[in-house]
């Protein structure tokens, strides 16, 4: 099966193309630019480069969260775009999913645990091992998380992702040296990881645009201050 992934869940921005097995282009990038600027031109790149067009794509998969709001959206809305305009299916897939298998360890005994930093004090964050996943996601503070992973396993645990990246210095406090910090070249959400994901779960896992949603764990900021001020109109 030949995929076009995409990835915006995080802070950094990624397109890949697979045929069966192999990846035949990947791009990713963080910089200054928004999502919404770069996602166009890197997706058209990572075609050229494997020499397709959308027409000889077969699905289209995306990481639908969780993750950051705005980033999750253009994410989501990019693809049902191409979907609507190729009739192509669409495979969601997610996010944390996609981080643990970014690390590259499926043999590996120990647990993987990706984390995002969800800013306002919490972190999202799941565990898995060989692929497993262990945990359902969650929206939580850091220490809450770390707690949960303990309990789950005496260690190593290998922690990944930008919420890694935020708290390193109170993962090893917590949990110390058992706690291995993933090196910042793997530590970030390869959209390769998101194609290979969506290849597994095969075309029966695909829908079609109009079914593709976002996975939020919690509610927006924009939606939180709409009900405050919808409560203070009532007083």
């Amino acid at each position: 099966m030949r995929i076009l992934a995409i990835d915006t869940s995080g802070p950094v921005c990624g397109a890949a193309v697979l045929d069966g097995e192999t990846v035949l282009s990947e791009a990713a990038a963080q910089n200054k630019n928004t999502h919404s600027v770069s996602l166009m031109p890197m997706t058209e790149r990572c075609l050229e480069s494997a020499g397709m067009s959308l027409a000889d794509v077969d699905a289209l998969a995306v990481t639908v969260g969780p993750g950051s709001f705005t980033g999750v959206r253009i994410g989501v809305a990019t693809v049902k775009g191409l979907a609507h305009g190729s009739g192509k299916p669409c495979i969601p897939v997610n996010a944390l999913e996609a981080l643990a298998e970014s690390c590259g360890r499926r043999d590996w005994d120990g647990l993987i645990c990706p984390m995002q930093d969800a800013r306002a004090g919490q972190i999202y964050g799941a565990c898995f091992r060989r692929g497993e996943r262990l945990t359902e996601d969650r929206a939580v503070r850091l220490e809450d998380y770390l707690e949960a992973v303990r309990a789950l396993h005496q260690g190593p645990w290998l922690f990944t992702g930008d919420g890694m990246r935020v708290h390193r210095e109170r993962i090893r406090e917590i949990l110390g040296e058992n706690a291995l910090l993933a090196e910042p070249g793997c530590c970030f959400l390869r959209p390769s990881a998101v194609a290979l994901l969506a290849a597994r779960k095969g075309i029966g896992a695909a829908v079609d645009y109009l079914h593709l949603k976002e996975t939020y764990l919690r509610p927006p900021n924009a939606e939180k201050n709409k009900k405050l001020l919808d409560a203070m109109r009532r007083v």
